[in-house]
């Protein structure tokens, strides 16, 4: 009988199903950065703060989730993984939507303008970190099918596969993040000392969301080597 099938009769369900539906909400927050910078690039407030409301919501949502998965898990799983790292797992993905909610509030705070030479390597460097996080969502919805498979096979193949993806992905966003930040000191002298210290601020963060969903990946391979 298929592990998942062993589960059901166990527990009526598997803990991974909220688990994937916390990183897909995780994602969405994540994913609005895309039209926030658009309209922070556009100077355009009203939309950047409805953009930065929805992300806040997004992020309470995950939070929610995150709750409930902690308050539900059994103290014992029939899994051949422990419930600490499934635990992890959710933490890990959850600072994700923190960082964006945390972007999108210091950028809407101050109302903060990026010049317009940067605009188009900025908003690359946005994209390549969602793109991480996009990486991440795609391995973890593979867990469930892990777990029918005991870790093993030709599924471990694909998500360690996955895991060097979203590892690329997040070198190519340090790569973009060197050069954002190369544009930036260019600029330097033409613009107002306290923005260039809260410009730099936005880029660290921007990376630190990648860095954050390949954490992801990493707590995926901690779970394929056990």
């Amino acid at each position: 009988m298929p592990t998942s099938n062993i589960l059901a009769s166990v527990f009526g369900r598997s803990p991974i199903g909220p688990i994937q539906k916390h990183i897909t909400t995780v994602h969405k927050c994540a994913s609005e950065l895309d039209p926030f910078f658009q309209a922070v690039f556009a100077e355009d407030w009203e939309s950047a703060y409805e953009l930065q409301q929805k992300i806040i919501k997004l992020e309470h949502d995950a939070d929610a989730i995150k709750r409930s998965i902690r308050l539900s898990l059994p103290k014992s799983l029939f899994l051949p993984v422990p419930r600490t790292d499934l635990l992890e797992i959710v933490t890990v993905q959850d600072k994700v939507a923190n960082r964006a909610k945390d972007i999108a509030g210091l950028m809407v705070g101050r109302k903060m303008v990026i010049p317009e030479s940067m605009h188009e390597a900025f908003i690359t460097y946005v994209r390549r970190s969602i793109a991480s996080s996009a990486q991440a969502l795609k391995a973890i919805h593979e867990l469930d099918e892990l777990l029918e498979t005991g870790f093993q096979g030709r599924e471990v193949d694909l998500v360690v596969k996955m895991v060097e993806e979203l590892d690329n992905i997040e070198s190519e966003t340090d790569k973009d993040q060197v050069k954002i930040r190369r544009m930036l000191f260019g600029l330097e002298q033409k613009l107002p000392p306290v923005e260039v210290m809260f410009l730099y601020k936005i880029i660290d963060w921007v990376g630190d969301l990648a860095d954050r969903a390949s954490r992801v990946g990493s707590h995926l391979q901690l779970l394929l080597a056990r």
